[in-house]
This record gives structure tokens, C-alpha cells and sequence, in this order.
């Protein structure tokens, strides 16, 4: 699904999400990302869900995030508390919702000026 028809060089952008894969500001990818409004998209070394780790969440802190908003493939799964103590620890809350939604989530937090993480699970 197409989400926007034009992209902006400023801010990166969810532009559309397909089975397999989401379309940052128009160029696609097929595997695990970090997306911020104002840094190149990512890979991050997540193959699936049940492999997440308190280091993948661990990694995040470094980008200083105001809010993580977690895409866990085609449907909403939720992560176990201890994973994202050391998030929560610094009061950066994390949401977990499926692909889609979460795409759609880190466009109006972006737009509204929220330095918001889009970490997407892609899953082969």
C-alpha cells in the first residue's frame, strides 16, 4: 500500500509497505530496519521476533528516541518487559504493533516533530 505519492529528502519517510518489505521516502527493503526522521534507514540484525534480545533494545538507546514504536511483522506481538527494561529505564516507552500500523504510527509522530524510531522486524 502506497502511503504517500511524493517523498522529501529532509525526513524519512514510510512511502508505502508491500508483503516482505517497506518503501522509505520511495526505495524499498526486504529486512529489518531502524528508521529516524533525520537519519538514512538502517539494517538492523533482527531475522525474527522470537531472536530479540535486551541488546537489540540496548542498541536504541544510543539514538535517544523520544518513543520506539516496534512493527512485529503481520501481526501484533508483544515483547516481554525485561527486554525493553533498559528503554523504559530511561522513560523512552516502546509500542508494539504489526508492520502496517506501525508504519502508518511513525508517520504522524514524525510529522507532529517527535524524534519517534521505527524499528521494523522483516521476516524472510
Amino acid at each position: 500500500m502506497k502511503l504517500h505519492s511524493s517523498t522529501t529528502g529532509q525526513y524519512q519517510t514510510v512511502s508505502g509497505y508491500f508483503e516482505g518489505g517497506v518503501e522509505i521516502n520511495g526505495r524499498p527493503f526486504d529486512h529489518s530496519l531502524l528508521v529516524l526522521p533525520e537519519t538514512a534507514p538502517r539494517a538492523w540484525p533482527v531475522a525474527n521476533f522470537a531472536e530479540l534480545t535486551v541488546e537489540h533494545f540496548e542498541q536504541l538507546l544510543a539514538e535517544q528516541p523520544d518513543v520506539v514504536i516496534l512493527g512485529t511483522g503481520e501481526r501484533q506481538r508483544f515483547v516481554h518487559p525485561r527486554l525493553t527494561a533498559p528503554l523504559l529505564s530511561k522513560q523512552i516507552g516502546v509500542e508494539c504493533m504489526d508492520t502496517n500500523a506501525a508504519c502508518r504510527t511513525y508517520n504522524i509522530l514524525m510529522g507532529e516533530g517527535r524524534k519517534a524510531l521505527l524499528a521494523l522486524i522483516i521476516e524472510k
